[in-house]
């Protein structure tokens, strides 16, 4: 990967922080201390073997999406030195280096659960101290071949680190951790040793493999739900039933449409309107059965079950004697239709001939009104 593909991957990671959406409320703002250990496969340039290494890191929870931390590390391995020391010392057998340094990490969380991937990149420092032993044909102050050598230098340089990896929680304060990066490592050209100056490549490009765990500090803060206030109807403005009587004061709420109530909201009485029968006699229309089958269905719901009078009412057409037994028929008639659709009250029928008219006499359309039939509630 040359610098360039580097630099693009780092800002890309560190872009992220800009384009987050903001998140709900998130508590956990805790500091932590995270040891690791490193497994390093080191850049080709390097000509060396795999090494090991570890580290230890000390970190904050900025929010629900991001943690920043600083890292220190040591980390170590061996291989041939040959392109670094150059022909002259082709035959040399043991190189080892120690890599010492630290960064400043922040990590951008996906999300935050159990298990919570995240993408890091960093920026820091680092010391490569590197020590060569074996055999050389020429050693400068040497003048046998085949002399024995130690060698020594090392180099200061800013590397730059960006990979993905993953936390897994086990408890609110202890959490796996692995991540594998890729490091960039800037160093001057040249190396100084005891042995002289020897050209080294401009950059190193290594592959970590981290893996250790997360320890945080203090109890984990819980997301409670927040207090919703209960919302309380208006109840003084509101009339459900629609009869008059706001549902705050209405003791018998429910009532059938039409229904005369007292100051509580409960039923005294409903004109079946509409309730008409054969002429000169008792038989129920098929209209009268039609809103008969209505006020039962509404009266077999509704929880008020006190003595209803079925009244029944005519005009001033023919003897008073006549209007009074025709009305008592007509509003027994009524009773026994709603008792037979399942009305559990107590119907009581009762014939008041044309004692209470409630419209002129004179008129057919008076007359109509006055042939009527009436609910009314009289009990317990």
């Amino acid at each position: 990967m040359n610098r360039k593909h580097f630099f693009a991957l780092a800002l890309t990671g560190l872009a992220a922080y800009t384009s987050a959406q903001a998140a709900d409320e998130f508590l956990d703002d805790r500091f932590y201390a995270a040891p690791f250990g490193t497994y390093v496969h080191g850049g080709g340039d390097r000509n060396s073997f795999d090494g090991w290494g570890g580290g230890l890191a000390v970190g904050k929870i900025l929010n629900e999406s991001f943690n920043v931390e600083v890292r220190g590390f040591w980390q170590s391995f061996g291989g041939q030195p040959n392109s670094l020391l150059g022909p002259r010392y082709q035959d040399a057998a043991r190189y080892n280096a120690d890599l010492t340094g630290g960064t400043i990490d922040l990590q951008y969380y996906f999300f935050r659960d159990a298990f919570s991937p995240y993408v890091v990149a960093g920026v820091g420092g680092m010391n490569t101290s590197q020590r060569y032993q074996g055999i050389g044909p020429y050693t400068g102050n040497f003048s046998a071949t085949g002399t024995r050598f130690n060698a020594g230098g090392s180099v200061a340089s800013f590397i730059f680190e960006t990979g993905v990896g993953a936390t897994y929680e086990l408890l609110d304060n202890f959490l796996l951790r692995a991540d594998v990066r890729y490091r960039l490592d800037t160093a001057p050209s040249s190396v100084n040793t005891s042995i002289g100056q020897n050209r080294r490549p401009d950059v190193f490009n290594d592959l970590l493999v981290n893996v250790g765990f997360v320890v945080p500090f203090g109890d984990k803060p819980v997301r409670t739900a927040p207090v919703v206030a209960p919302v309380v109807a208006e109840c003084s403005t509101r009339d459900s039933d629609h009869d008059g009587v706001n549902d705050c004061d209405d003791k018998c709420p429910g009532t059938a449409k039409g229904t005369k109530v007292d100051e509580y909201g409960c039923p005294i009485r409903i004109e079946l309107k509409g309730v008409n029968f054969k002429y000169d006699s008792a038989e129920l229309t098929e209209t009268a059965k039609s809103i008969l089958n209505k006020t039962a269905s509404d009266l077999s719901v509704y929880p008020l079950k006190k003595t209803i009078e079925v009244r029944g009412h005519a005009s001033s057409e023919g003897s008073d004697e006549y209007n009074l037994r025709l009305s008592q028929r007509r509003s027994q008639s009524v009773a026994d239709y709603l008792k037979a659709k399942g009305v559990s009250n107590k119907l009581v029928a009762k014939g008041y001939g044309e004692a209470y008219p409630i419209a002129d006499n004179a008129t057919e359309a008076g007359r109509e009104k006055n042939r009527r039939v009436e609910l009314v509630w009289i009990g317990e």
